[in-house]
């Protein structure tokens, strides 16, 4: 029993280092596994309850004042969020069309605007017979990409290392790319920096003076407009940090625009 316990833990270790040093590829995805599977294979992955400080700290490099002040924010219960962006594949499969600009399975989903996010959601609740799958507010966004980091970027603050981590304006091609190719962040999630900027919940605001402490969206106002979060393919490196920020009308698409489901456990 001891001698396979061990054998299991050298496993996990070598795959471990094996993503860590030379990066995750398509092939490869399996290495770091889902925590929950849907009937659609949309892979998940748990999310720990805790708190951190939301926002970019004074004076950080490429950091904008709409990301501020920097305040703590509570995460009081567990999640789930999707691995990967939502990929066409599964968006064809609730939705029964595929809209994108740059067509393939495994590619990310775009020219999705916010409305027509919540049509999927709701006919992936539907589908799934739950009612537990939503977009992911702003700070439960943040606080599963920075996973326990403070730095710019999940892997630290030298954006040279960037390109092992996301498709981002210099390395992209201009274009999306198959979700799972780069490097993941501390918790197991793919491309939170860069290839499509995703959709949050929350209506958006110019600063975050009055923003939830509980992990919560804010969605008071009439402001049509929508945040959303990591950068694309087309945005430079200071757009893909952790605290960087967008927005749209509720209403709007494009080709570098697209979105990840949380689901409740």
């Amino acid at each position: 029993m001891v001698e396979k316990m061990n054998k299991i833990i050298n496993t996990v270790i070598i795959m471990l280092l094996f993503c860590g040093v030379l990066g995750c590829t398509e092939s490869q995805k399996s290495v770091v596994d889902s925590d929950y599977t849907n009937s659609i294979g949309m892979e998940f992955m748990k999310v720990p309850a805790g708190d951190f400080m939301m926002g970019s700290p004074s004076g950080e490099e490429d950091g904008d004042s709409e990301e501020g002040p920097v305040h703590k924010v509570t995460i009081e219960e567990s999640y789930y969020l999707g691995k990967y962006e939502v990929t066409q594949e599964q968006w064809r499969e609730v939705m029964g069309s595929n809209p994108s600009n740059f067509k393939g399975n495994d590619l990310p989903v775009e020219e999705v605007s916010w409305n027509e996010v919540q049509e999927f959601i709701e006919k992936l609740n539907e589908k799934e017979g739950t009612d537990k799958y939503r977009l992911p507010s702003e700070a439960e966004w943040e606080y599963a990409c920075r996973a326990g980091t403070t730095t710019r970027y999940y892997f630290g603050d030298d954006e040279s290392k960037l390109g092992n981590y996301a498709w981002y304006r210099d390395n992209s091609g201009r274009k999306t790319h198959a979700v799972g190719q780069k490097k993941p962040n501390p918790w197991g999630l793919y491309e939170m920096h860069g290839n499509v900027w995703e959709w949050c919940q929350d209506k958006y605001y110019s600063d975050y003076d009055g923003a939830p402490s509980d992990g919560s969206a804010w969605e008071d106002g009439s402001d049509s407009f929508r945040v959303t979060r990591g950068g694309s393919w087309l945005s430079d490196a200071g757009v893909c940090r952790s605290a960087s920020r967008g927005s749209y009308e509720i209403d709007y698409r494009n080709y570098f625009l697209g979105f990840r489901v949380l689901r409740k456990l």
